[in-house]
Parts: C-alpha cells; sequence; structure tokens
C-alpha cells in the first residue's frame, strides 16, 4: 500500500445549488433530514455569520503528523470546505495560526476537524470559520508518515465524500451527497419560506400546541381506554 494516497480533485459545487442552499438554515434542514450532520461535539471556533456552501475537500492524517495537510492546502480553491479525519487522534492540534492563515488564503469557507486545534485567539483573529473537537497545545508534526486526499473520510461520525454539498452555520454542518441535493434544497427553501409563520398567531394569544397539532394527538391518546 502506498504510503500517500491521493483521490481526483472533485467538481466543485454548482454556483446556482450554492446560491440555493444559501437561503436557508442547517436546523430548517434538520426538520426533515437525519443523515449527514456532523456530530455537535465538533463545536465552531468561529462562527460563521451567515450560512456557508460549499465542497468538501477531504484529508485524513495520522496521529502526529501533518504533512499531507500542508501538501492539500496548496489544492484548495475559493469555495472548497475542509475536512480533516484525524483517524482517531484526539490529542495533536494539527492547524494552528499559520495553517488557517493558508487554508484561509486558498480561500477555503471553512474547515472542520475532528480532533483539536490550537492557536486560538489567531484563528478567531483571522474569522476563518473552524469547527473541532476542542483545544491542545500539542501539535503535529512534519513526521511523514502518509495519510489520504480526496478520498472517502469520517469526520463527526459522518462518511464524507469529495464532492459532497456542505452546509454551514452556528447551529452546525450537514454534508450532503450531490446526487441528492437538488431535492433537499427544494425542500428546505419551501421549509424555510414557512419559518417563523406562527409567530404572530402565537403573539395573539393562540397556544402552540394547537397550531402545531400537538396538543390534538395529546388529547386523542388520552381518550384510548
Amino acid at each position: 500500500m502506498k504510503k500517500y494516497q491521493i483521490g481526483s480533485v472533485p467538481k466543485q459545487v454548482d454556483a446556482e445549488l450554492v446560491r440555493k442552499f444559501e437561503s436557508v438554515e442547517v436546523a430548517t434542514i434538520g426538520h426533515f433530514r437525519h443523515r449527514g450532520f456532523v456530530r455537535h461535539s465538533i463545536t465552531p471556533v468561529v462562527e460563521p455569520k451567515k450560512t456557508l456552501v460549499g465542497t468538501a475537500v477531504t484529508v485524513a492524517i495520522p496521529g502526529t503528523d501533518s504533512t499531507l495537510l500542508h501538501h492539500a492546502i496548496g489544492f484548495l480553491r475559493p469555495g472548497d470546505f475542509l475536512f480533516v479525519d484525524r483517524l482517531g487522534d484526539d490529542r495533536h492540534a494539527c492547524i494552528g495560526g499559520g495553517v488557517a492563515f493558508a487554508i484561509r488564503t486558498a480561500g477555503a469557507i471553512g474547515v472542520a476537524i475532528d480532533g483539536p486545534c490550537t492557536d486560538v485567539e489567531e484563528i478567531v483573529e483571522l474569522g476563518m470559520p473552524l469547527w473541532c473537537r476542542g483545544v491542545s497545545g500539542i501539535t503535529t508534526r512534519l513526521n511523514d508518515l502518509g495519510g489520504a486526499l480526496n478520498l472517502p473520510v469520517s469526520c463527526g461520525n459522518v462518511p464524507i465524500l469529495p464532492g459532497d454539498v456542505v452546509v454551514a452555520d452556528a447551529s452546525g454542518i450537514v454534508v450532503i451527497p450531490i446526487d441528492e441535493a437538488d431535492e433537499v434544497v427544494e425542500e428546505a427553501m419551501a421549509r424555510q419560506a414557512r419559518a417563523g409563520r406562527n409567530k404572530d398567531k402565537v403573539a395573539a394569544g393562540e397556544k402552540l400546541g394547537d397550531l402545531s397539532g400537538a396538543s390534538r394527538l395529546i388529547a386523542a391518546a388520552l381518550e384510548q381506554k
């Protein structure tokens, strides 16, 4: 087996599809979809101010090593979203201020690490949207241990393929296979358009349980003998 396994650079998500997904929230998708949501233990160090939509680019690097990550940054394009699979390591930080700066300079819209980061103050100052599993002062090195670029990875208990659609905001990250994206975004846009429709009614005194139908379901259950 080769030390470094390199896949093809994925086709980027169509600009019109990006525009559509930018009009919805991650939580709106969460109203009807269950798959693809990165585990909430991967939390934002820098929260995006709006919905971010991009193309998944994937890296898998072992424990103490970030050689392939440094190399991979040279292939990032504007609009890419980088996922870093740490292959189970939760001790070594592979991204700090300098690496985050390189990722941002390449044009990536965000990055998620299935492990810790470091140099939080620098990353916050840079404004690079970044999600990770906490912070560590122990960093990776150029140990030349190998890894994979643009091949299937796991991040936050979610399988991710290069070229998947990534939708991210302050509520989290959802990854959607490109062949399911059109159906998902149409449903999400329809639900987003209906969001908040009950606020005026609740403010006027109507009960949320009556409006949603929850109270009817409970009443029916209580009537059963």
